[in-house]
């Protein structure tokens, strides 16, 4: 692989490592490294993505530890177009949502990167950590098969006005822009308005998918 291409590959994973450790919970762990993470952000090359976690770092680097909890849980829990399980938004809580599921587990597996924990392997943080550490071209592409629901919670999150758009604003711009298939299809699930749950969280996923394991991160 030729030099620049190797350096722009790196650039790449190191920006999905960031953002998959930036739209985490903000616990007392995370924030203790604020110090590093906004050093790494700092260190990647001028970029219309970088500029903009840079933006978001300025925030969440200096925001009161709870302060940022809280508008963690407001921001990615209490609202049903922010949260950050990808596969909701074309499936809901249906059975199909479950070999949609089943099927990640596997690539994750077959790319060689099994995830191994309890989160489903549809939230965000954990493709963007696939994304990462996945053979070139791997990430690049589950994220592209997803975008059209990445381009549906960043515009909620713009809607809602939190900084944490930022970060979706940093994955979309190092994906390039979008097709018109993918803007077509995320204005269908729009008009769609959030899909019905079910009851309780049974339904996710068949056994098979929820073994008890660790985060991937």
């Amino acid at each position: 692989m030729p030099v620049a291409r190797r350096r722009r590959a790196a650039t790449e994973a190191t920006t999905f490592k960031l953002c998959s450790l930036l739209l985490l919970y903000p616990d007392a762990e995370l924030v203790a490294g604020r110090a590093e993470l906004a050093a790494a952000v700092a260190s990647l090359p001028r970029s219309e993505a970088a500029d903009a976690l840079g933006r978001f770092m300025d925030w969440w680097g200096t925001t009161e530890p709870l302060a940022l909890e809280q508008h963690y849980v407001e921001t990615f829990d209490l609202h049903k177009r922010s949260g950050l399980y990808v596969t909701f938004y074309g499936e809901g809580d249906k059975r199909e949502r479950g070999t949609a599921l089943l099927r990640l587990r596997r690539l994750y597996r077959a790319a060689g990167l099994p995830q191994e924990g309890s989160e489903l392997p549809d939230y965000l943080p954990v493709m963007l950590e696939f994304a990462a550490a996945a053979p070139p071209g791997h990430g690049r592409a589950l994220l592209g098969e997803h975008r059209p629901a990445i381009e549906l919670v960043r515009a909620s999150l713009r809607d809602l006005g939190t900084p944490y758009a930022g970060v979706l604003d940093t994955i979309c711009h190092t994906l390039g822009e979008p097709s018109a298939a993918v803007r077509e299809t995320v204005g269908r699930l729009a008009a769609m308005g959030p899909p019905q749950e079910l009851v309780g969280l049974e339904p996710f996923a068949p056994p098979e998918v929820m073994p008890n394991m660790e985060p991937m991160r």
